[in-house]
């Protein structure tokens, strides 16, 4: 098997009063209509720390915090591999928009099992207090 390159993707967990800041991917998109934390892929020459930043921005019309690394996680989709780096920070500058995604939702950690995320989100969501997704 070919070594695959990982695409790596900024993401972040934005809290505010005890609650996270989900988005909802555009129905025609990779993994359509699922929930995720905002953030997208790294751009060549920019830090992870930027990437976040600006994709929060773009996606929603935010500013937030400097990041701070929370955890990274490694997932292998048919034909492509992602490396997640998620970033903890909160809201710095606005309220949040859909600009850059279908919806957005702030949730409290043991709701965040009622909505469908891509399978590599599926630790996160689980050491935020989400556990296993009910059906």
């Amino acid at each position: 098997m070919a070594h695959r390159e990982w695409i790596q993707v900024a993401a972040a967990l934005i809290e505010r009063e005890g609650r996270y800041l989900i988005t909802r991917r555009y129905a025609d998109a990779h993994q359509g209509g699922l929930w995720e934390f905002p953030g997208g892929k790294r751009e060549p020459g920019e830090t992870l720390e930027s990437c976040v930043q600006r994709e929060v921005r773009e996606e929603l019309g935010i500013e937030i915090t400097h990041p701070t690394l929370f955890t990274v996680l490694r997932h292998d989709y048919p034909g492509k591999s992602v490396e997640l780096h998620f970033f903890s920070c909160s809201i710095l500058h606005g309220e949040a928009h859909s600009l850059g995604c279908a919806d957005f939702r702030w949730v409290k950690p043991e709701e965040l099992a009622r909505f469908e995320f891509p399978p590599a989100d599926a630790p996160i969501v689980q050491s935020l207090g989400g556990g296993p997704r009910l059906d």
